[in-house]
């Protein structure tokens, strides 16, 4: 995902401030509906659920959980819950297993790739005219709409496992064909270029992958995370300060 990392804008702050700017913000958001006579279950619903979005600046999964339930935590201990139906409470929950059902759990979360991330990348990594490329874990197209801008004359393809960021990358970047799958089962022999954020633990996986599928020549992206046990080709040096990390086919072990 692009890392398919839900932290799609991580945010640049010590922890636990982004939890405290959550919680804050989920009840200065509640008050005000409060203010303005919106009824107290469906205020609760909406803030509970944009809870769950914000949640997405977690850098790591427990921390996403935190940001997350913090609201809904702090609301039952006031004593407000009291006139909520208990069912109320599952609805949070259940958006966020639908946004990020548990199948997809040990891989990355929705990690956008920055704006610019991928600038020169095709002087690096160059590919002939109609390569297939594909973004495994697109998540919302961030990821897409940088390798159209390196490699405009390239079919693109996103691959994402939950099915609300497939229909929202499907509508948000048009040029790619995009495509609900997991990853770790769709055939990647026939793409010039995989291109993956993903998570370390998921790079040996990748790794094995595409030495098993992708044919002499063809390159495996990722950015910012490298695989220990291979020697990278080139390293991409983005304006951020992150690295994608090259590996061409056949692939070479790492000495050391």
């Amino acid at each position: 995902m692009t890392r398919t990392a839900l932290a799609p804008f991580p945010l640049p702050l010590p922890w636990p401030l982004p939890a405290l700017l959550a919680w804050g913000g989920s009840w200065a958001v509640f008050i005000g509906l409060l203010w303005q006579q919106a009824p107290l279950m469906p205020a609760a619903l909406l803030v509970s659920t944009l809870g769950v979005a914000v949640a997405a600046c977690g850098t790591t999964r427990w921390r996403r959980m935190f940001i997350a339930c913090g609201f809904p935590l702090s609301l039952a201990a006031s004593g407000l819950a009291s006139a909520m139906p208990a069912w109320a409470w599952l609805l949070p929950l259940a958006l966020l297993l639908l946004l990020y059902p548990l199948h997809a759990w040990r891989d990355a979360p929705l990690f956008p790739t920055p704006a610019g991330a991928l600038r020169g990348l095709a002087r690096l990594a160059p590919l002939p005219d109609g390569s297939h490329v594909v973004d495994a874990g697109c998540g919302l197209g961030d990821g897409l709409r940088e390798l159209r801008a390196e490699y405009p004359r390239s079919p693109l393809v996103g691959l994402e496992w939950s099915w609300p960021l497939r229909l929202a990358c499907a509508w948000r970047v048009r040029f790619a064909t995009v495509r609900r799958a997991d990853i770790w089962h769709a055939d990647w022999s026939g793409y010039a270029m995989v291109y993956l954020f993903q998570r370390p633990e998921s790079m040996p996986r990748a790794a094995a992958k595409a030495e098993r599928e992708l044919r002499p020549g063809a390159w495996l992206a990722s950015l910012e995370f490298d695989v220990p046990t291979l020697s990278a080709q080139q390293v991409h040096q983005c304006p951020d300060g992150r690295r994608v990390w090259l590996y061409q086919a056949p692939f070479k072990r790492r000495l050391d």
